[in-house]
């Protein structure tokens, strides 16, 4: 049965470098890595273009068809309404796959300090941290970092692995421990 592995957590918190690695690991797996779309769409810069909600139907359809294929996708995005996260289940269901639910959490103030040490020069990551800044940089981190923990309140489902800054093996491990069916090839 193919799975859609949602990696939810705050900016910073190693989406997308575990996401990176699982697909390393598991031949055959998408990483729908919203973030890496965003290039692909003319005008993406500009906020008012609103391409992030573009783009949230595409990488549906993109997981639809890659699971509809017996293959698995990696969601690596921060989502923090339920109505988000829920229409990926759905269309993992949908396509007869498991959904799995695996939200990555540092203490709020170590959230906080990652997506600062983050060291993402590309065009999107200067791009993000601007987006940031201009809603308000650690005050909208933080109010993003409550609402994924509303959010996993009502996910009964969703198993929160702790993500230790610089630790990424230990964290994968940790991960792989919460997947169903899937072994440590590590021991750890």
């Amino acid at each position: 049965m193919p799975r859609l592995l949602h990696l939810n957590g705050p900016p910073g918190i190693g989406k997308s470098t575990l996401a990176a690695l699982y697909t390393h690991r598991h031949p055959g797996t998408l990483n729908l890595d919203i973030d890496t779309l965003h290039q692909l769409v003319g005008g993406w810069r500009d906020p008012a273009n609103h391409t992030h909600e573009v783009l949230r139907p595409v990488a549906l359809s993109m997981a639809a068809t890659h699971l509809r294929g017996g293959r698995d996708v990696v969601l690596p995005q921060f989502l923090g309404r339920r109505a988000a996260i829920e229409a990926f289940e759905q269309a993992a269901v949908d396509e007869g796959a498991e959904f799995v639910e695996v939200v990555l959490l540092d203490d709020r103030a170590g959230s906080l300090e990652r997506f600062d040490r983050r060291e993402d020069d590309s065009p999107w990551g200067r791009h993000n941290r601007r987006l940031v800044a201009d809603q308000g940089g650690p005050r909208f981190l933080a109010e993003m970092y409550e609402l994924l923990l509303e959010a996993v309140e009502h996910r009964p489902r969703a198993v929160v692995v702790r993500s230790e800054y610089g630790a990424v093996e230990e964290t994968y491990a940790a991960l792989l421990r919460a997947l169903p069916g899937e072994v440590d090839p590590g021991g750890r």
